[in-house]
C-alpha cells in the first residue's frame, strides 16, 4: 500500500474532520436567530462571488440583506452579522482542535529533524561522540512572552485542549457537547488582563505542556543516545519567562508583580513535583525505598502549601536523596520503576525550583533617566560614594570612569514612588528570587533600545549601587532597529576590552548573550534589511567574540508573522553560516504561536526537537548548503539596500501614518482587552511612526489582509535585478544560499496571508487610492517574481499541508 503524502494526510484527519465536525456544530441550537448557520453558509457564498467580481463589503452585505432577510427587521439583521462573527471564531477553535488532534499523524514524529532521525544519522556516519559532545553543551532556550495576540481566554482555551482529545479519540458525544459548550461561552474579555493575569495563563502551559514534553525529549537522549551510562551535565532545554519581568513600555509590571510572578512559578513546580511523587509512591512500594519516598511526599505537600519554606540550597540534597533511591532500587530490587527515577531526576534538573527564568527588561531611556535623578537627588550621597555633580557635562572616557567605580548601598525608599523607586526596587528582587528560587529564577536583565557602551554600563551601575558588587547577572543588550545592528559590534568591540566587564564576564562563565529584534527590525528597515542586518550583525559579534575569547550567544525576539521573525523558524536556524555561532538556539515565542506551536504534548516535543536538530545539523553533520560566496552576499546586500530604500520611501510617504490610523484596526488595539501592555509607547495625541509598537503595527497589516512588512521592497529590489539584466544572480543565490530561501519561503508565506480583494474597492478612493494601489502593486510585483524565482506555479505549492491550513482558515 502506498505511503500517504503529508497533503493526503492532511485532508483525510483535519480537512474532512473539519468538514463533519464544522456541520456538527452548524446544527446545534445556540443561536437566537432561527437558521444562523443557513444564512452564513449563503453568506459565504455570496462573499465569494462579489470578491471574484472585485465588489466591495458594503455591496455584500446589502445584497445579502435584500436576498435573504426574509421577515428580519433591521436590529435582527445587525444582529445577524454579529453571530456570524461569533459562529466565525468558534469554527477557528474548532479548526485549531482538530489541527492539535492530528498534529501526530500529518507530522512524521521521527521524521526529518526528530531526535530519532538525528540518531540515526549519527549512527550511520559515525558521529555519535561528536553527537554527545555537542549534546553536552548545546542550550535551546525557549523565552514565553505575553505579547497581545493570544485573544482567547483562558476558558476557551480549556475547551480547545479537551476538544481537541475528545476528537483525537472520535468521541462524537463529547464533541457535540464540548461544541455545545463553546457556543455558549463567551470570547470577550470585560477588563484587561494584568501582567499577572498573563504569567498566570502562559504558566498553564509550562505545567500541562512543556513540563511533559520536555523531559520526555531529555529521557531520550539520556537513555537512547548516552545509554543511561553517563550523567548529562547539560539541561539542554531551558525556558525564559518575560510576564512580570518585562518592565519596557509596560507601566503596570511592578516589582511587587515580579516577585509575585516568581512566587506563582516556583509553586507550580513543586506542584508537579508532588503529583509525580505521587505516582512513584504508588510504583515504589518496596522495603527501603516507600519509607523515604513517602516522607519526601510529605514535604511536598507542605512546600506546596507553602512555597517560600523551601529554598533552592535543597535542591543539592533532594538529587542526592532521588540518586540515592535509584542506587538502592538497581541493588535490591532489580532496576523495577528505574524510569519513573530517571524521569523525575531528569525534571528538577531540568527546571530547579524555579521552572523558568524570569527576564527582567527596561528600555536605556529609563535607565538614563533613572540614573541622572539619583545622581541629583541629595540624599543619594548618603548611600554612593564620589557622586559627580556635574555627570551629563563630562566627556565620553570621564562618564565611563565614573559608571565603572561608583558603588554604594542605595535605599529605594528615598524616592517618590515612580519609575526610579520602581526600578530599584526591581532590583532588589532580583536578589530576593535568587535567594528563594535559585539564581536560574531571575539572572537576565535585557536593556531594550541599547545604543550606545553607556546603555550597558548605567545598568551596572543601578545594581552596583543596590549594595550587589559581584551581581550575579547576565547583562542582555537589545539592538533592534538598524542603525542599532550597525552599531552593535563597534559597543561590544569596546564594552569587551575594558578590564571592569572583562571581570564580569568570566564570573558569568564568560559567556555574553546578545538580543537582537526582528519585530522592530523589520518596523524600521523593511522585510530583507532587517534580516540581513540580524544575519550580518550575527557574523561580526561571532568573529568579534572569538577574537576576545567568549562565548557568545544569540537571543533572537521573533514573533509569530514571518514580518517578525516567525515561521519556519528551525529552517531558519538550519541556515546559519559556519561564521555564526549557534551552540546556543535563544528565540522568544509568543502570543498564538505558544499555543499553534507548541499547545500540545506532540506538537511542543516536535517543534523543540526539530530546534535541537537545527543545531545538530550546523555543529555536528556541518551541512555546507547553507555557505555564501562573495558573489552571493554582494547580491544580497544589493537587494537589502535597494529593499531598504523602497521600504524607507513608503514609510515617508504622507499617506503612511493616516492610511494606518483611519483605513487598519491598529486604533482598537489599545481598546481591546487582550493584552495588559499599552499599544503605544507615549501618550501623545498626534501619532508618531517612532511610538508604533511592532504587534500592533504587523497585526493593523495582518487584519486588513496586506501583511505589508512581510514583502514591501523585496519584488522592488528583484525587480532592478531583472531590469539590469542580473536576474540570473538572484536566482542563483536562491539555490546556493538556504538562508536566502528561507527568507524567501517566509515572505511567500505572507503573501499567501494576503487577499487584496477585501480592500480593492479603496482603488477608488479619493483620499487613499494611490496608497492603496502603490501597496498592490508591490504585492503583484513580488508575488510574480517570487513564483519566477522558486519555479512554482502558486504560493507554497512546496508545503501543501501548510498551504492547505492557510486556506481553510481564510476561507473560514
Amino acid at each position: 500500500m502506498a505511503r500517504l503524502t503529508k497533503k493526503e494526510r492532511f485532508n483525510k484527519v483535519i480537512r474532512s474532520k473539519y468538514e463533519i465536525y464544522n456541520n456538527l456544530f452548524l446544527n446545534l441550537p445556540f443561536s437566537k436567530i432561527h437558521k444562523t448557520s443557513i444564512l452564513l453558509s449563503l453568506f459565504t457564498d455570496l462573499c465569494i462571488e462579489y470578491y471574484k467580481d472585485d465588489k466591495d463589503a458594503v455591496s455584500i452585505v446589502s445584497d445579502f440583506y435584500k436576498k435573504y432577510s426574509f421577515d428580519l427587521n433591521e436590529g435582527d439583521l445587525n444582529n445577524l452579522l454579529f453571530k456570524f462573527i461569533q459562529f466565525i471564531e468558534r469554527q477557528v477553535v474548532l479548526f485549531d482542535s482538530i489541527e492539535d488532534a492530528g498534529f501526530s499523524f500529518v507530522n512524521n514524529m521521527h521524521g526529518q529533524g526528530t531526535l530519532r532521525s538525528i540518531k540515526e544519522e549519527a549512527e550511520n556516519f559515525d558521529k555519535i561522540e561528536e553527537l554527545k559532545e555537542f549534546l553536552k553543551k548545546i542550550n535551546v532556550r525557549i523565552v514565553l512572552t505575553a505579547h497581545p495576540t493570544q485573544f482567547y481566554p483562558g476558558s476557551v482555551l480549556g475547551i480547545i485542549t479537551d476538544l481537541a482529545e475528545a476528537i483525537h479519540n472520535d468521541n462524537t458525544q463529547e464533541i457535540r457537547t464540548l461544541l455545545n459548550q463553546l457556543g455558549k461561552t463567551s470570547f470577550i474579555k470585560k477588563e484587561k488582563p494584568t501582567p499577572f493575569d498573563e504569567a498566570t495563563n502562559l504558566i498553564w502551559y509550562l505545567e500541562n505542556v512543556f513540563y511533559h514534553s520536555t523531559s520526555a525529549i531529555y529521557n531520550y537522549i539520556y537513555n537512547h543516545i548516552f545509554q543511561g551510562k553517563e550523567e548529562i551535565e547539560n539541561t539542554i532545554f531551558n525556558f525564559g519567562f518575560w510576564p512580570g519581568g518585562d518592565r519596557d513600555g509596560n507601566p503596570y509590571v511592578t516589582p511587587e508583580i515580579t516577585l509575585k510572578t516568581a512566587e506563582a512559578l516556583k509553586t507550580s513546580i513543586i506542584k508537579n513535583y508532588y503529583r509525580d511523587l505521587r505516582i512513584l509512591k504508588r510504583r515504589l512500594t518496596f522495603e527501603g525505598v516507600k519509607e523515604k519516598i513517602a516522607l519526601l511526599e510529605d514535604s511536598f505537600y507542605n512546600y506546596v502549601l507553602n512555597p517560600q519554606s523551601i529554598s533552592a540550597a535543597y535542591l543539592d540534597d533532594l538529587l542526592d536523596e532521588l540518586k540515592s533511591i535509584k542506587s538502592y532500587i538497581i541493588t535490591h530490587h532489580d532496576s523495577i520503576y528505574l524510569d519513573l527515577i530517571d524521569d523525575f531526576i531528569n525534571k528538577i534538573k531540568l527546571f530547579g525550583f524555579h521552572f523558568a527564568s524570569l527576564d527582567i527588561r527596561q528600555d536605556s531611556r529609563v535607565h538614563n533617566d533613572v540614573f541622572m535623578e539619583i545622581l541629583s537627588n541629595p540624599k543619594s550621597k548618603e548611600f554612593i560614594d564620589s557622586i559627580p555633580e556635574n555627570y551629563s557635562e563630562l566627556n565620553q572616557t570621564e562618564r565611563y570612569k565614573v559608571l565603572l567605580n561608583i558603588k554604594g548601598s542605595i535605599s529605594p525608599d528615598i524616592f517618590e514612588e515612580g519609575i526610579t523607586k520602581k526600578t530599584l526596587e526591581s532590583i532588589y528582587a532580583i536578589k530576593k528570587i535568587q535567594k528563594s528560587n535559585g539564581e536560574l529564577a531571575c539572572h537576565r536583565y535585557i536593556i531594550s533600545n541599547c545604543q550606545s557602551v553607556e546603555n550597558i554600563l548605567q545598568l551596572l551601575a543601578l545594581i552596583r549601587i543596590c549594595g550587589w558588587d559581584n551581581p550575579t547577572i547576565d547583562i542582555v543588550p537589545l539592538f533592534e532597529t538598524i542603525s542599532d545592528l550597525e552599531s552593535s559590534e563597534e559597543i561590544m568591540d569596546t564594552i569587551y576590552s575594558l578590564d571592569f566587564y572583562k571581570a564580569q564576564l568570566k564570573s558569568r562563565g564568560n559567556k555574553q548573550t546578545i538580543m537582537l529584534g526582528f519585530s522592530d527590525g523589520t518596523k524600521d528597515g523593511g522585510y530583507f534589511m532587517a534580516n540581513w542586518g540580524i544575519y550580518k550583525a550575527k557574523e561580526s559579534l561571532s568573529k568579534l567574540s572569538s577574537k576576545y575569547d567568549i562565548d557568545v550567544a544569540f537571543f533572537d525576539g521573533r514573533g509569530g508573522p514571518p514580518a517578525r521573525g516567525g515561521g519556519n523558524t528551525h529552517k531558519f536556524y538550519m541556515s546559519l553560516g559556519e561564521e555564526i555561532k549557534t551552540d546556543d538556539i535563544e528565540l522568544t515565542i509568543q502570543g498564538q504561536t505558544i499555543s499553534s506551536n507548541f499547545g500540545t504534548f506532540d506538537s511542543c516535543q516536535f517543534n523543540l526537537e526539530q530546534l535541537l536538530s537545527a543545531g545538530v545539523n550546523n555543529q555536528v553533520f556541518k551541512y555546507k548548503r547553507h555557505a555564501l560566496n562573495i558573489e552571493n552576499r554582494k547580491t544580497i546586500e544589493e537587494l537589502a539596500s535597494i529593499s531598504y530604500q523602497t521600504y524607507k520611501s513608503f514609510k515617508e510617504h504622507p499617506k503612511f501614518i493616516p492610511y494606518l490610523e483611519k483605513m487598519t484596526t491598529l486604533k482598537y488595539y489599545s481598546k481591546t482587552n487582550i493584552g495588559s501592555r499599552p499599544s503605544k509607547r507615549n501618550t501623545t495625541k498626534e501619532l508618531q511612526f517612532s511610538d508604533l509598537r511592532a504587534i500592533p503595527f504587523v497585526s493593523s497589516w495582518s487584519t486588513i489582509k496586506q501583511n505589508v512588512p512581510g514583502f514591501f521592497g523585496v519584488g522592488t529590489a528583484i525587480q532592478s535585478f531583472v531590469e539590469n539584466g542580473k536576474f540570473n544572480d538572484v536566482v542563483n543565490l536562491y539555490k546556493n544560499s538556504s538562508f536566502f530561501r528561507s527568507l524567501i519561503a517566509n515572505s511567500v508565506m505572507s503573501l499567501k496571508k494576503s487577499y487584496f480583494k477585501l480592500t480593492k474597492y479603496l482603488k477608488e478612493d479619493k483620499e487613499f487610492g494611490e496608497f492603496w494601489t502603490l501597496i498592490y502593486d508591490e504585492y503583484k510585483l513580488t508575488k510574480s517574481l517570487l513564483l519566477k524565482i522558486t519555479g512554482q506555479s502558486e504560493l507554497m505549492e512546496n508545503e501543501p499541508a501548510g498551504k492547505e491550513s492557510i486556506e481553510i482558515r481564510e476561507q473560514i
